[in-house]
């Protein structure tokens, strides 16, 4: 028996948010139709989906199993139908990306929706996240990609990573502990500086870059120690939190940012397409 494709969103839906209830919204349901169709598509499995308790849903080993296939279903579904239907999406939108995703998975997804859609032209704009997020709100860009420090910043979580401290990888930390961070308005500079008030940590200012290759040029050399996401930490890199007293960072957020006010479905499929790709890395 083949799985319906509309059970197995739901499925994706429940999986992702981990509950029923968020399902329900994202799919514009109820609870009790989510839960009944996971029933159903248990019951084509034969097997649980899920494990279920007062406070979280996971994932069981077969739901696990599942969902790399239900994914891979529900894209060919979509690819099809784009295919034999065509594209209604048409104009122009304009997406802010953060360096540190350039590289990355991003570019591909960006490349595919544009194929699906050759109707629509993307426009994108490189930046810092916290300015490409003041360009959103002034309408200026139509949807924001990167990392955020802030979690009254709303948007959809794509993933979390500590923020670390980062230096080359066969050096010492000199003394005094030279640091370096991005320009202002840079969030892990922000929140460095204040761990480092708190921590009474002694350091002094030793450099400065606007891009990501800049900056990890200056810690590979040696000069300066600086905050990254976790996953940028890269080759001739090594961490060194709590070496010379480098206090401990809180974690970062990856997110996806679309105004509130804009329901057109050009940006919120490519939303949705950018968080179920991050999903799957």
């Amino acid at each position: 028996m083949a799985f319906e494709p509309s059970l197995l969103r739901t499925f994706v839906k429940v999986a992702e948010g981990r509950s029923f209830t968020r399902a329900a919204e994202a799919l514009n349901s109820t609870q009790s139709t989510v839960s009944a169709q996971i029933h159903r598509l248990e019951a084509q499995a034969g097997q649980a989906l899920f494990e279920r308790n007062t406070r979280n849903v996971t994932l069981s080993r077969a739901g696990e199993t599942l969902l790399g296939y239900a994914r891979t279903i529900l894209q060919l579904n979509e690819d099809a139908h784009a295919a034999l239907v065509g594209s209604h999406f048409s104009g122009r939108l304009k997406i802010g990306v953060a360096e540190d995703l350039v590289d990355d998975w991003l570019p591909k997804i960006l490349q595919r929706y544009t194929r699906k859609h050759p109707a629509l032209a993307l426009e994108l704009e490189i930046g810092i996240v916290t300015q490409l997020l003041q360009k959103l709100e002034a309408r200026e860009l139509d949807l924001a990609v990167g990392s955020i420090c802030d979690a009254k910043i709303a948007g959809w979580r794509l993933w979390q990573e500590p923020l670390v401290w980062a230096f080359a990888e066969k050096r010492s930390l000199p003394d005094p502990l030279p640091l370096a961070f991005f320009p202002e308005p840079c969030p892990y500079r922000e929140l460095a500086l204040r761990a480092l008030a708190k921590s009474g940590c002694p350091w002094q200012f030793a450099g400065s870059s606007p891009s990501l290759a800049g900056m990890r040029a200056i810690v590979r050399a040696g000069l300066a120690a600086t905050p990254l996401p976790r996953g940028l930490v890269g080759a001739g890199l090594r961490v060194v939190d709590g070496e010379k007293g480098l206090p401990t960072l809180p974690d970062v957020e990856y997110v996806v940012h679309i105004r509130s006010d804009d329901r057109r479905e050009a940006v919120t499929t490519l939303a949705g397409l950018i968080r179920d790709a991050a999903g799957r890395t």
